[in-house]
């Protein structure tokens, strides 16, 4: 195939943040080409950033209802979508896209609900469809050096686990200030039933089960709402028991001044440890006990194969966040065009989150909050999860939990194969 990927886009209309980092990872390595979009519910917005990209303008659609018609009637039709609207309305949009046999790439979370995941997942799997969710942290080279670390046993035995995402943006209530970036996410309608939890709080999540693909087997959450008049948390504090015996915790808040967005990990082994920044992304610190700290460096000798797989330029120039959104675009990529062209493509290559992830940050979601309610009852829940499957495989959950003196600690088991 000689054409690049053709790829459309809902969402992110002129001035939408989001929108354009998409734009920029999907164009970075020249494998994909921009032709059609529905950007915006305002169709001049819509029409305005579709010029602007130098769209046809017969591709610049009103609804993204018209576009999935469209496009999937066309002989140069879109071969996937990426959808980067709020939160409440991924599920509707990937539906539609999906009847229509369109691979989908979406921004986080995933959706409302569990049971809204749940069910498109179904119709993405009927179909045999790519889905990519976009973590985007999973595309760094040093995280996937640290994973690459894990596998090969280097740590040991993990002990500790401890991650957390900080954020200041929301001290005061922006959302009553027109910022429209805070007032969805603020807004229970469209960005669900956490807030500070289901925006960064899962990027956390995430991370921890990327890189050492552990089993969380029990949490207890504090989940809390400072600022008065908030509808939705701004700040989480959990406790986390693996499967194995590791332990952990999981901090994530938008109410904490002085930080921008500071997301780091640290895990400890019986061997070693190893620690990992967003805002200095470009660096690992490994400790192998009773040696002296490293800091490996991204593109230097000594780094995985996983982690040169999606380096593009020499140590010293920072690669960092749009290149970590382009990498996962490149991994859809490589499937995309395999499919296309009725290759071989081996699975266990994959490195990207997927539907699955989506539904496991879903539940995750949903048991935090229960946890932060004690004496409510939670049933047993089951999902499924591909993720890097070479590394972890399906999995599926339940939740058998005990009630705790001050929270709910809810216990929950990634069972393979169910």
């Amino acid at each position: 195939m000689e054409r690049k990927i053709r790829i459309g886009m809902v969402g992110g209309g002129k001035d939408a943040f989001i929108g354009g980092v998409h734009r920029i990872a999907l164009r970075l390595d020249g494998y994909y080409e921009l032709v059609a979009g529905s950007f915006s519910s305002n169709f001049d917005n819509s029409k305005e950033t579709g010029k602007d990209l130098g769209l046809a303008e017969d591709r610049i659609y009103k609804t993204y209802q018209e576009m999935a018609e469209k496009e999937s009637s066309r002989s140069d039709a879109i071969d996937v979508v990426a959808i980067v609207t709020p939160n409440h309305l991924h599920v509707p949009i990937a539906k539609i896209f999906a009847e229509k046999g369109i691979h989908i790439i979406c921004d986080k979370p995933l959706a409302l609900s569990s049971k809204e995941a749940i069910s498109l997942k179904n119709i993405v799997e009927s179909k045999k469809l790519i889905f990519a969710l976009t973590h985007n942290y999973t595309g760094y080279p040093m995280v996937r050096h640290a994973r690459s670390l894990i596998q090969k046993g280097d740590l040991g035995s993990i002990r500790v686990i401890q991650a957390e995402y900080p954020q200041d943006w929301l001290t005061t209530k922006a959302e009553d200030s027109g910022l429209k970036q805070a007032e969805w996410r603020t807004d229970p309608k469209r960005s669900g039933g956490g807030g500070c939890i289901g925006d960064i709080g899962t990027h956390a999540f995430n991370l921890i089960r990327f890189i050492t693909g552990l089993e969380i087997e029990e949490l207890s959450a504090d989940i809390h709402t400072f600022v008065k008049g908030r509808l939705l948390d701004d700040n989480a504090q959990i406790m986390l028991r693996f499967k194995g015996g590791a332990k952990g915790a999981l901090w994530s808040s938008q109410v904490a001044v002085g930080n921008e967005n500071n997301l780091k990990i640290r895990i400890y082994g019986e061997n070693g440890g190893i620690e990992w920044r967003q805002e200095d992304p470009n660096y690992l610190y490994y400790t192998e006990f009773g040696h002296p700290t490293q800091r490996v460096t991204r593109g230097s000798g000594n780094v995985s194969k996983e982690a040169k797989d999606v380096t593009r330029i020499p140590p010293g120039h920072p690669e960092g966040y749009l290149e970590g959104f382009a990498n996962i675009y490149n991994d859809v990529y490589k499937k995309l065009y395999a499919q296309i062209n009725n290759q071989n493509y081996d699975d266990s290559n994959d490195c990207y989150p997927t539907i699955n992830d989506g539904v496991e940050g879903m539940r995750f979601i949903e048991t935090v909050l229960e946890s932060s309610n004690p004496g409510k009852v939670i049933q047993p829940f089951k999902s499924k999860r591909y993720f890097c499957s070479s590394l972890m495989g399906t999995t599926g959950w339940s939740s058998p939990f005990v009630v705790g003196r001050n929270c709910l600690c809810i216990s929950y088991s990634l069972h393979k194969n169910n």
